[in-house]
């Protein structure tokens, strides 16, 4: 499913985050640290190999709702922004926090003049952000700074299960 808003297309898509070859950044739904972890962080760093890993741990450690950004590695993309997610519960406001790291992810894809952005259901796993409020913050963020996007085209939502695909298509269609 897609929806074209002030220019910038957004699809939402059921598959495996490191598998987006068509696309110049992918989002990691890192920790704060930027090791590997499980979930998205380690199936990013898996794909990325090492140098992923030495060039990210500088940049640590990172606040939720905030991004850094690093080169792809063995990736197919050219670069990873990493964000992390707020621990639903925890980390307050989470609505803020997590809309934060969308924000702060698409600033750094437009300082980097990137064309094309591939988000994770960022919060979702481990964290424990409910699904669909996830995916109301998720695409609220994204719609609201499309106006002001001159570089990014292209925003996907990859979704790893069919439970998710079907609950941030129907937010999209909401929206």
């Amino acid at each position: 499913m897609e929806r074209t808003v002030d220019g910038v297309k957004i699809e939402v898509v059921q598959g495996d985050v490191t598998s987006q070859d068509d696309v110049d950044a992918v989002v990691n739904a890192a920790n704060a640290q930027l090791e590997r972890g499980g979930g998205v962080a380690g199936a990013i760093h898996e794909a990325a190999g090492p140098g992923l890993v030495e060039e990210a741990r500088p940049l640590g450690p990172i606040g939720p709702g905030e991004a850094v950004i690093t080169g792809g590695h063995d990736l197919p993309n050219r670069y990873v922004i990493h964000a992390l997610g707020p621990v639903y519960g925890q980390d307050r406001p989470e609505d803020e926090l997590l809309a934060n790291c969308y924000r702060n992810s698409l600033a750094l894809a437009e300082e980097q003049e990137i064309g094309s952005v591939a988000f994770p259901a960022i919060s979702t796993g481990i964290f424990g952000y409910p699904l669909e409020e996830a995916a109301e913050v998720a695409l609220r963020a994204v719609i609201e700074e499309a106006e002001s996007l001159q570089n990014v085209r292209l925003v996907r939502f990859v979704l790893f299960g069919a439970e998710e695909l079907e609950v941030y298509e129907r937010a999209l269609s909401e929206r």
